[in-house]
């Protein structure tokens, strides 16, 4: 948004353009392309209950989730399970919440490998994974059943892993133009992300 012509007069000076990756750089609408849980688990277990987590938010992550599993429920002619309690964003990590499954009520977590260690999530089991998704440029989630929010469980079980899920993001059609005349004009592009390394480094070598 430019407020005032100053601004406009200051754009001469600007040598350096630092882009955000997903929704700037990217077509912000990423797809689900993995659902995995540890040890040959229930794959659909996982994305039902992050699918509960997340119905109702507008993040393009969510977004990917619901989509995703609204075509599973269609295709399998299976009810989709009933959307989390209590649910909250934890600005910069992901979102909690409480979720009815199989007759039984659990705190979830859904979020990045950063926050998943603050918890004390033990993601080794599916460490190789991640990191061949994240390789390859995509964005990895991970789901957990968490002890409730100030609470004390008493269940030596948790946290507990339940799965990841990866989603993959495309470059806007106009993005590398964008960079490619910067460049002609003598002004370095650089990107910022949130996310994993592979996934931006990927769209930067991209792009160029």
């Amino acid at each position: 948004l430019v407020r005032d012509a100053s601004a406009l007069e200051r754009l001469r000076e600007v040598r350096v353009v630092a882009f955000d990756k997903t929704g700037t750089l990217t077509e912000g609408k990423p797809q689900l392309v993995a659902c995995e849980p540890p040890g040959g688990g229930d794959a659909r277990a996982v994305l039902a209950q992050a699918a509960a987590l997340q119905a109702g938010s507008e993040h393009p992550l969510a977004r990917a989730v619901l989509q995703f599993a609204a075509r599973r429920w269609d295709e399998t002619s299976a009810t989709s399970p009933s959307a989390a309690t209590g649910t909250r964003a934890v600005p910069g990590k992901g979102v909690l919440g409480q979720v009815q499954y199989c007759g039984q009520s659990h705190w979830l977590a859904l979020g990045h490998g950063r926050w998943m260690a603050e918890l004390g999530v033990n993601c080794a089991p599916l460490q190789a994974s991640a990191d061949a998704h994240q390789a390859k440029g995509l964005t990895v989630s991970w789901l957990a059943a968490v002890p409730a929010p100030g609470g004390s469980t008493g269940d030596a079980t948790l946290p507990a892993l339940l799965g990841l899920l990866a989603f993959g993001d495309t470059a806007r059609p106009q993005a590398a133009a964008t960079v490619a005349e910067l460049a002609q004009q003598g002004i370095a592009s650089v990107l910022i992300s949130g996310d994993n390394r592979g996934a931006a480094e990927l769209v930067g070598r991209t792009l160029g």
